[in-house]
């Protein structure tokens, strides 16, 4: 019994070694595209004077008129610089669900400073760590409105696929951006 005890604490004993001169071993470099140090800082406009309520209606009406052109009834919104919406509209027959989404999307945008599809892309190449994120919505149809190099609000579609909704935002935003 004596023995059988002993050849247990002598393989419990190597195992444990073995582990340790495992874990010691240095790790290969990865070729890890999240190590890459970019030269000028990405996404960095600065923010501006919030938009205000005329540019705003201008961006939702671009916005509805392509959506409608489509025949695709959608949600859209425009927050200022702040994240403070200015201005929604519910098409006629565009999905309840889909409200907070527009707002979402458009708040999202303009405190990350980029379009929300980034965040989609991040996701899909395995980058989940974005969804660890404040405020963070992963699906694409929220633009920041840009204008003389300032963020001054976003806008953010939804109720169709992510594909449609940016179509129609791009239309909101190609309003305003210059």
């Amino acid at each position: 019994m004596m023995m059988r005890i002993l050849n247990i604490f002598a393989l419990g004993a190597g195992l444990l070694m073995a582990g340790a001169a495992n874990a010691q071993q240095p790790a290969p470099p990865a070729a890890n595209p999240l190590d890459a140090i970019p030269e000028k800082m990405p996404w960095s406009n600065l923010y501006g004077a919030p938009i205000s309520v005329p540019q705003a209606q201008k961006a939702i009406e671009a916005a509805m008129a392509e959506a409608t052109k489509r025949g695709w009834p959608l949600n859209i919104s425009v927050v200022d610089s702040g994240a403070n919406l200015v201005a929604f509209v519910r098409m006629d027959g565009a999905q309840i669900g889909s409200i907070a989404i527009a707002e979402h999307k458009a708040r999202a945008a303009v405190k990350y400073r980029r379009p929300t599809k980034v965040f989609e892309e991040a996701v899909q190449r395995g980058l989940n760590y974005i969804l660890t994120l404040d405020d963070v919505i992963a699906s694409r149809g929220g633009i920041p409105l840009i204008v003389g190099d300032k963020i001054i609000g976003a806008v953010g579609c939804s109720g169709g696929t992510g594909s449609q909704d940016e179509v129609v935002c791009a239309a909101g935003a190609a309003a305003i951006n210059k």
